[in-house]
């Protein structure tokens, strides 16, 4: 581990003497790129500086054992020795989940796709629940969120509505929402006052720019139309509507939520790329085998991974066995407690899998 964080510090170093020369100074994207590199760093960079200093003082004290020392002073030393070792213990379990494997995509911004599943109008309803729910997530981290497309159910609700989370870090805390919400509650159109059951899916995509997903433009058959629905008064006057057919897939996108036809077609270009990107991770996770589905974080489409239980004001997730009882909460953007242990549990997936290879590799 001490040869890997030297790596890594030294990094940080060179990254340090990058970012005061003139030539990295006159060219912001890379300023931005090393800039954001290094903070990144910098926690491990600190935790493994206090790690080497606790390994120091730990072996000045354990020989300091060994003096002719009376027993006062021994005790005291003893004390010393038995804290150190604890901390050493504690930075040794962050050091080693810091350097675990970084998801490449966690700093990106975020496409999210929610769509009504089984459940009539209700599914509608939960859909447009869910959104909402995302959305104060999303400010609460003071990240920007945007409307790409949407298509309403009529009451309230949404058939689906795509939206774009704009915040560093929202893919990293956000991507273990991919999966099937379900959803149990007396509608408001039940009379009778039955629990019904529905569902809606959640899709989390991480945003990918024109260098990372290219488009062949012979591959895309763009449409262009009038606008139709919710969004003012102007949106059924132009031809600002855009719809991609993505030939060699099969893959289409639609939106008229902008007044502008090139900003309608920046997004839908947008989405479209996040789609692609999604399908050949998926083709190249299905070669994979099971590996990956056994990480807390897959985001299988079809994974049932959350219920939230309207009588019993309970919201359990189901691939950690955890359970809130602040139902009301939650819905209002409080999902933190969820994301936080689901970080943890794939955090410790990964280390059991890490400390496998390496028993192995003995």
């Amino acid at each position: 581990m001490l040869d890997k964080l030297f790596a890594v510090e030294a990094r940080y170093n060179h990254l340090t003497e990058l970012l005061s020369t003139q030539e990295i100074i006159a060219n912001p994207p890379l300023l931005i790129k090393y800039s954001q590199e290094q903070a990144n760093l910098e926690p491990m960079v600190m935790n493994s500086k206090r790690y080497r200093e606790v390994l120091q003082q730990l072996a000045e004290s354990q020989a300091m054992l060994t003096d002719d020392l009376d027993d006062d002073m021994k005790s005291m030393v003893r004390e010393e020795v038995n804290s150190l070792v604890i901390e050493q213990k504690q930075l040794e379990e962050k050091l080693r989940i810091m350097l675990l494997p970084k998801d490449p995509n966690d700093d990106k911004n975020v496409i999210m796709e929610i769509r009504a599943g089984a459940g009539g109008d209700e599914a509608g309803l939960f859909a447009a629940d869910l959104y909402r729910m995302y959305n104060y997530y999303a400010q609460n981290h003071g990240w920007k969120t945007a409307v790409l497309s949407q298509n309403e159910s009529g009451i309230g609700g949404f058939k689906e509505i795509i939206l774009e989370v704009t915040g560093h870090g929202a893919y990293s805390k956000l991507k273990y929402e991919s999966g099937v919400h379900r959803v149990q509650r007396v509608p408001q159109t039940e009379s009778s006052g039955r629990i019904h059951t529905s569902t809606a899916t959640v899709a989390v995509l991480p945003e990918m720019d024109e260098v990372e997903v290219e488009i062949d433009p012979k591959d895309v058959r763009i449409e262009i139309t009038r606008s139709s629905g919710p969004g003012g008064q102007s949106v059924n006057t132009t031809d600002s509507a855009v719809r991609l057919i993505h030939l060699p897939t099969g893959i289409v996108v639609s939106c008229q939520d902008e007044r502008s036809q090139l900003q309608n077609k920046i997004r839908a270009f947008n989405i479209l790329r996040a789609r692609l990107y999604d399908l050949e991770r998926q083709r190249i996770e299905s070669e994979h085998g099971t590996a990956r589905r056994t990480q807390v974080g897959s985001g299988e489409r079809s994974e049932k991974i959350r219920t939230y239980n309207f009588p019993q004001t309970r919201v359990t997730d189901h691939r950690i066995g955890f359970t809130s009882h602040r139902l009301e909460n939650i819905l209002n953007g409080e999902i933190s407690e969820f994301i936080d242990t689901l970080t943890k549990a794939d955090e410790e997936t990964k280390l059991q899998q890490l400390a496998t290879v390496e028993d192995l590799n003995l």
